[in-house]
């Protein structure tokens, strides 16, 4: 859903591209091949960085592939599109793991460790005019992640909403999460959504028509 999306966003060719939680380094090969100008990719997995590196020279992408947390080591950089497929299953507890591949799904009690993360710290690394192409479950709830990314000053919006059964990992645990109320008494389906933010091509939104504040205040944002 999400290569589709990079190969269909406008913003792609010439860009600087960054993949969030890159994994095999798919993502990040699908930016360079809509024709991203320079792919980054960072992920906290020293096996999963090496994989992006070496799926990118396969399929004839170069990636700078760098570990890290998220934005961690990125400091003073910014692209013109930022794709995330981030772990978000909820979990027994908020302590993420530090090894196995677990890593590649587990996100906290309530599936928005990382999400919250990405959707309040993107603002930060997007160019004026730049996107973010982010991924996740209902379950994880779809409005608190548009809040967010709002409140980082973007207009979000979802763009593609896809209906099915819960997957293998969700649906193990749908009685515990029942019990939490993350999922409602015998509910075994979900939407996989796609979320776009965009950063103005000014660099700041127009806070004063969609939020009860000063027209002024404007020129203190950003």
């Amino acid at each position: 859903m999400l290569a589709a999306l990079l190969h269909r966003e406008q913003r792609i060719p010439g860009a600087r591209a960054l993949d969030l939680c890159t994994g095999s380094g798919a993502l990040a090969i699908a930016a360079g091949k809509a024709g991203a100008r320079s792919v980054t990719a960072v992920d906290v997995s020293r096996r999963a960085v090496a994989a992006a590196r070496v799926n990118g020279m396969l399929n004839g992408v170069r990636v700078n592939a760098v570990r890290g947390s998220l934005f961690e080591p990125l400091t003073g950089r910014s692209f013109d599109v930022i794709v995330s497929n981030p772990p978000y299953l909820p979990a027994s507890d908020d302590e993420l793991p530090e090894s196995g591949p677990e890593r590649a799904w587990e996100a906290g009690t309530d599936g928005r460790v990382l999400i919250d993360r990405i959707a309040s710290q993107a603002a930060d690394h997007l160019r004026p005019g730049g996107v973010l192409l982010l991924v996740q479950s209902s379950v994880c709830g779809i409005e608190r992640t548009l809040q967010l990314l709002e409140d980082s000053r973007l207009d979000a919006e979802v763009v593609e909403r896809r209906r099915g059964p819960l997957g293998p990992l969700l649906a193990s645990r749908a009685q515990e999460l029942e019990r939490r109320g993350i999922l409602a008494e015998g509910e075994r389906e979900e939407d996989l959504v796609a979320v776009r933010a965009r950063m103005p091509a000014g660099g700041v939104r127009r806070l004063a028509e969609r939020e009860s504040v000063p027209a002024d205040a404007e020129q203190s944002v950003g």
